[in-house]
């Protein structure tokens, strides 16, 4: 086979398996670039050649090897321009003394464990070729590294970058990473020239140049920034001059000593941080540098670790010494520097867990260090395992050390009064709990009536008096979804940027409810989230919500209208959940609820009884229908609530009977005079609750009016007690 074919096909699988293997890492909450580290070892001798030896070989033979290995250098140096271009100013404006401590106390003590560490392994794992001091400055290093972008994607999944904690870490990491990049150039120096001595030319030429490059560099792409304003859009004759200056920078890095990735780092962090250039360069840049070109040096990577090389008990003894020196290192230097510093127990634990993730910048240091001969294929393989375990275990010991509710209580006072509406200062364990509806918001351009529909809910209409016990709060919920881990958008600056775009859009939706008194109680949350469903739920548990109403989602591969996400929620969220099918009736003066006397047509009935307390206009039709001779009537509980209602709201409520051998149809008629339809989740309908029914869409398309799907937690919530306190010991309880 032709050696460009046999590349190309090798390029196919290695694009194929990463993101197959990513994405199954994704499921299980991790980065997705481990996973397509996982797959590129896959594809090497540990697991793809000690399967099938003779197809490894054919697939990968040793003469395309060079070819990989220049599709993933340019790959390394337009990801390190990346990564240059992401480290924002912005990083280094909280808590900088105190970061600037953590960070170097957390670099210093690893790197003397490594040191340290380098004594027992240099006589075991290395050669005489190999000078002592080049192979301890490596392996200080590479225990000192922290992964800046795989903990920056880590904190913005977690909604850490509004915390006290978030902030620390990223200023902790921006600093660890400059400081450990300065280590690692001395390294290369020392390893290129023989010794210490030799390299300080090297090292001297550096600084000339890394001078140069933020004085008369960065004037000179201000220059360019400035015609990018000039212009209004990133023309490709700019990006050819961009991508030039990258390559150039890269190449001279290479002449002075010591590698081409720091030419490309040191260009993107000199680049004016100008949000819209910067935004559409990563943005034209990282597609075909991360799809295409990374998962090949993952390979490259992964051809060259041999984990059959620990074939003996004593080789894993110190694999796993090497892991725990790198993990306690890192653990204890940033736990300590934080405590003297006055950072808390459980925080400053939280930023050690955070400042141990390697992922892919320890992946780049390692290639590095066997491409100079500094370290062994053995000891290479060993600091493999090692990035991968300790970025793996980052994100379930965050969790375990700093849970979700937590981060609520971490996130800036201001922030949590907005979204909650209450004054957290006024507020003391005696304090009433409000009512709150949590209303999902995919499109705050299109889903006006839903929040609408929540309004009239929780507030009365002008004019009512009502002596409610506790105020009613709603929170229109909007989840940005990141659909890649490594994707700009899903750094925390340009996640800010976002979700202060939707909060703006969420408030000019606020701004269009009617009437005005009741915006005040309208309080909206963003959230960055990789699970729309599950992180709905959980907001609504550490919110303590009384129900969640929810717009209707057709999914992509379903015709259901109460499948996807919205199936999801209505079988996993811990709470009351409403799914409103919106027909565009504006007007709220007629209601229709079909009563098969289950729990969720118990709450259909509640939730209309609370709209009609609000608005004194509305009308309330109770259909009862008699299917074979039998009238399914409203329970005691139900029956003793109605009789305690004011006679003004009584007399606007009424029970219509109709015989019928089809109820669907029955309603969908009774649904032509009536503005919105409230129907519990029951096979009367043709909605159930557990597998939600191949008849769901019958009802939400025919159905006349406006639709409320309701379905009932297997709790009970007073949905009526802050409206009328005398009946809310008698709401219905659960019936078997």
């Amino acid at each position: 086979m032709h050696i460009v074919i046999l590349v190309l096909v090798e390029v196919l699988i290695v694009i194929g398996l990463s993101r197959l293997v990513g994405l199954g890492f994704r499921s299980i909450k991790q980065p997705l670039v481990i996973g397509e580290i996982v797959a590129g070892i896959m594809l090497g001798p540990s697991l793809f050649g000690l399967v099938a030896p003779h197809l490894a070989v054919a697939l990968f033979p040793p003469e395309t090897i060079p070819f990989l290995n220049v599709l993933s250098q340019v790959g390394l140096i337009f990801f390190m321009f990346l990564i240059g271009l992401e480290l924002n100013p912005k990083y280094l404006s909280g808590q900088l003394e105190v970061a600037v401590l953590t960070s170097h106390v957390s670099i210093l003590v690893p790197f003397s464990l490594g040191t340290l560490l380098a004594v027992i392994l240099y006589p075991l794992v290395s050669n005489a070729s190999v000078s002592f001091t080049a192979f301890t400055l490596f392996l200080g290093a590479a225990m000192s590294i922290t992964a800046f972008p795989v903990l920056a994607r880590i904190i913005t999944e977690k909604n850490l970058q509004g915390t006290r904690l978030g902030t620390l870490a990223l200023t902790c990491a921006a600093v660890d990473d400059v400081t450990a990049w300065c280590l690692l150039a001395v390294a290369i120096a020392v390893a290129r020239t023989g010794d210490f001595a030799g390299a300080i030319p090297t090292i001297i030429t550096s600084i000339v140049y890394i001078g140069l490059m933020l004085t008369v560099g960065r004037w000179f792409l201000k220059g360019l920034a400035k015609h990018y304003l000039r212009a209004g859009r990133l023309s490709q004759l700019l990006l050819a001059g961009i991508y030039m200056g990258v390559v150039a920078s890269a190449l001279i890095t290479e002449l002075i000593g010591i590698h081409l990735i720091f030419g490309a780092f040191l260009l993107g962090a000199a680049m004016p941080k100008n949000e819209d250039l910067v935004r559409e360069l990563a943005v034209k840049t990282e597609d075909f540098v991360l799809i295409f070109l990374l998962p090949i040096f993952f390979a490259y990577s992964g051809l060259k670790t041999q984990i059959g090389l620990l074939n003996r008990p004593e080789l894993w003894l110190l694999c796993a010494l090497v892991l725990g020196v790198a993990i306690a290192g890192k653990y204890v230097g940033t736990y300590v520097a934080a405590r003297v510093s006055g950072i808390s127990k459980r925080e400053a634990s939280a930023l050690g867990w955070l400042m141990n993730t390697r992922g892919l910048t320890e992946l780049i240091v390692l290639n590095i260090g066997l491409e100079l001969g500094v370290i062994s294929p053995l000891i290479f393989t060993m600091l493999v395992i090692m990035a991968l375990v300790t970025t793996f275990m980052t994100s379930p010991l965050l969790e375990w050390t700093y849970p979700k509710k937590l981060i609520r209580l971490d996130v800036m006072k201001p922030e949590l009064e907005a979204e909650t509406g209450i004054d957290t200062s006024a507020v003391s364990e005696a304090s009433p709990r409000p009512y709150r509806i949590l209303v999902p918001v995919a499109n705050p351009s299109t889903q006006k009536g839903l929040v609408q529909l929540a309004v009239a809910l929780a507030q009365p209409a002008v004019g009512i008096a009502l002596n409610y016990r506790y105020p009613a709060v709603v929170n229109p919920l909007s989840l940005i979804e990141f659909q890649e881990d490594y994707a700009f958008e899903s750094t925390p600056v340009e996640a800010d940027r976002l979700i202060a775009q939707r909060r703006h859009q969420l408030e000019e939706l606020i701004n269009t409810l009617e009437p005005p008194e009741t915006r005040s109680c309208v309080h909206p949350i963003v959230r960055i989230s990789s699970n729309v469903a599950r992180e709905t739920a959980q907001i609504a548990t550490l919110e303590q919500v009384d129900l969640i109403l929810v717009g209707w989602h057709r999914p992509a591969f379903s015709s259901n209208r109460l499948g996807g996400r919205v199936g999801q929620m209505l079988t996993t969220a811990p709470v009351d959940v409403a799914v409103f099918i919106d027909k565009g009736k504006e007007r709220l003066e007629s209601l229709l609820v079909p009563y098969s006397a289950n729990i969720h047509d118990d709450l259909a009935l509640i939730l209309a009884l609370r709209l009609l307390i609000n608005r004194e206009t509305c009308m309330l039709q109770i259909l009862q229908i008699v299917s074979n001779n039998t009238i399914e009537e409203l329970s005691y509980e139900l029956h003793t609530i109605m009789e305690q209602l004011p006679t003004s709201v009584r007399d606007r409520i009424e029970i219509k009977i109709v015989e019928a051998a089809e109820p669907i149809q029955a309603v969908i008629q009774a649904s032509e005079g009536v503005d919105l339809t409230i129907a519990g989740t029951s096979r009367a309908w043709g909605i159930e609750r557990q597998t939600l029914g191949r008849y769901t869409d019958q009802l939400a398309i025919q159905c006349r009016s406006s639709l409320l799907i309701t379905r009932r937690y297997s709790q009970v919530t007073a949905h009526l007690a802050s409206m009328l306190p005398e009946v809310s010991s008698q709401e219905p309880t659960l019936r078997s």
